[in-house]
């Protein structure tokens, strides 16, 4: 379909010799770092922008359709007419209704005020109702709930399309191609195998390179020395070499782009061990119930996804839980010395008319101070990936994932002991992915993540409160993938405050009536446990005093065993408050 193509922004050649070529029924991934021009090459292959140079060929009787990343829906007045442009038939109107049923967005919507989902869904409908011979996506699970995503691989799944897809969720990826395309450095390379075999093959070819680049620098050090050396040679003769020098470094410094991100770690001082602690919150917004009396903790070390469909309050109750808006009944209380730094879906924290450099510096000097240490803007921007030369562009031009990528640099450059991500993966690519979920995994603080990405969930959670309607949310031991396994269950418990993972046996809900002594034990229990957790951190600071062993080992013993008996005595009480939860929790479920 696309042969030889090149293409050229200004000076800097973005696409050189790339091409890809798609039969009926195949199902290729198109892959590549953020800013490699894998959107430029989809959008060359729909026929949107034309090449400098190269070959575009499509049959003339095959239909094409293209689902770009952000939908333009100006001149349409309701969904439906957006979704029916171009359509030649009957059939096809029919199926675009049915798709839009199936999306669950309304055909008489007017487009006006569309959020990021309805916008994709709508896209999304008007590009399967054709059914097209060839179909280019890019980025088709951006904004979407995992319920429409798993819809989505499904439907995929039966069309003859040839289909290319750019996407960064790996089990999308899994689930649909059956071929690989990678653009590097402006040209593609191609493996005929499933998505699960790319990441060895990256690194199979990053090796060889390495390998590649190390014979390359012993061949510049001769040429160096021959330079310094054996310059009273022919003249010709030296022309020609210093040509050939020249073009080694170039070769040299195109290998080295690929970097990998070094990313220091923004910390502080450790929080409480209670982090935040929401007690039987309520919240409704235009007659609808986003929370409904959630009673949730969230102690030091909770790395919790917070999943559910669209529209169902996700952000809200992010909001809620971080004091950003107030719960109409019940308290939300912040634990001690809580330091936080938000990643928001919106990129609402970068402004389009600075450039990269004042975005991370502030504006007002070329130095970043990043965990307490003064870096130049341009060693941190190149962790992230950022070319120097782009310290001076503005943000407005970036791309989505570029955009993702500076904002991360900016979170994470800030001291933080919690973590607040609100769909912290889209449009960034597999290797920012990569580094991001390192940076998260030595976290050391505590991390709040609502995400539609399930691989992503998988990797980072320990546990998962889901919305299950009219403002329900439970709270499931580990990631994802746990909680879906627990919800085919026949009866999964539910344990809505601690870290579940910390818990060495679970208690078994009883079928004794909760009383209102048994609310009374309750409450007290409630506050046993917070004064005990005091007590373990007040003996927790003194051991941690690495000179008190010497200096008075008597006093040292003697904490270590109170210590370890408090926390005998913590895990007791909350095995009790636990059992006494899981009766209220079971009967109210039963009332």
């Amino acid at each position: 379909m696309l042969q030889d193509i090149c293409l050229s922004f200004g000076a800097s050649p973005v696409l050189n010799g790339a091409e890809i070529g798609v039969s009926p029924r195949e199902r290729i991934c198109l892959v590549g770092i953020n800013g490699s021009g894998k959107s430029t090459l989809l959008r060359i292959a729909a026929g949107v922008i034309a090449p400098d140079r190269g070959t575009r060929f499509l049959q003339p009787t095959a239909t094409l359709r293209y689902l770009p990343q952000e939908a333009d829906l100006s001149g349409f007045q309701t969904v439906l007419d957006y979704v029916v442009d171009g359509l030649d038939n009957e059939a096809d109107v029919y199926r675009a209704r049915s798709f839009l049923h199936q999306l669950g967005l309304a055909a008489t919507k007017s487009t006006d005020h569309l959020s990021g989902g309805e916008l994709r869904r709508a896209g999304l409908a008007r590009v399967l109702a054709a059914a097209p011979d060839v179909l280019l996506l890019d980025e088709p699970t951006n904004h979407l709930d995992v319920a429409t995503i798993e819809w989505l691989e499904n439907e995929l799944d039966q069309l003859h399309a040839g289909i290319v897809v750019i996407s960064h969720d790996r089990r999308l990826l899994e689930s649909v191609a059956r071929s690989i395309v990678w653009l590097d450095n402006g040209r593609t390379s191609r493996l005929d195998r499933s998505f699960s075999h790319f990441e060895a093959w990256r690194d199979e070819v990053f090796e060889q390179e390495a390998r590649d680049a190390h014979k390359l620098s012993r061949l510049i050090s001769r040429e160096e020395d021959w330079l310094r050396y054996g310059i009273s040679a022919r003249r010709k003769r030296n022309v020609r070499r210093i040509a050939e020098l020249s073009a080694l470094k170039q070769r040299k410094r195109k290998a080295s782009d690929s970097m990998e991100m070094h990313v220091v770690q923004g910390t502080s001082s450790l929080s409480g061990r209670i982090v935040i602690d929401a007690q039987a919150i309520t919240k409704r917004c235009f007659q609808t119930t986003i929370v409904q009396n959630l009673s949730l903790r969230v102690v030091r070390g909770d790395r919790l996804g917070i999943v559910g469909k669209n529209g169902i309050g996700k952000t809200t109750l992010l909001k809620l839980l971080t004091g950003q808006e107030v719960p109409d009944y019940g308290t939300v209380v912040e634990g001690t010395n809580v330091i936080v730094a938000t990643l928001d879906q919106q990129r609402a924290a970068l402004d389009p008319t600075r450039t990269l450099a004042e975005t991370l510096t502030g504006g007002n000097t070329e130095m970043v101070n990043v965990n307490g240490r003064v870096r130049h803007v341009i060693s941190y921007m190149k962790e992230f990936l950022f070319r120097p030369e782009q310290a001076r562009n503005l943000v407005g031009l970036l791309s989505g994932g570029e955009r993702g990528r500076l904002l991360l640099a900016t979170a994470l450059a800030r001291p933080s002991n919690l973590l607040v991500l609100d769909e912290p993966t889209n449009d960034l690519d597999f290797e920012t992915l990569d580094v991001l979920q390192d940076i998260l995994s030595d976290y050391a603080g505590t991390i709040l993540i609502i995400s539609h990405d399930r691989d992503f969930l998988d990797r980072i959670t320990t546990s998962t409160l889901a919305a299950e309607g009219d403002g329900t949310w439970i709270r499931y031991a580990g990631s994802y993938s746990d909680m879906v396994s627990q919800r085919r269950s026949i009866e999964t418990p539910v344990i809505p405050v601690r870290r579940i993972s910390e818990i060495s046996h679970k208690p078994t809900a009883k079928s004794k009536n909760f009383s209102f002594k048994d609310q009374h034990r309750l409450q007290n229990l409630t506050a046993e446990i917070a004064s005990t957790q005091i007590e373990i951190e007040k003996l927790a600071t003194t051991l941690s005093d690495s000179s008190l062993f010497f200096m008075d080992p008597g006093r040292f013993n003697e904490a270590s065993v109170a210590l370890a008996n408090l926390q005998n005595h913590l895990d007791s009480l909350e095995t009790g408050w636990l059992e006494l939860e899981l009766r209220r929790g079971s009967e109210r479920r039963s009332s």
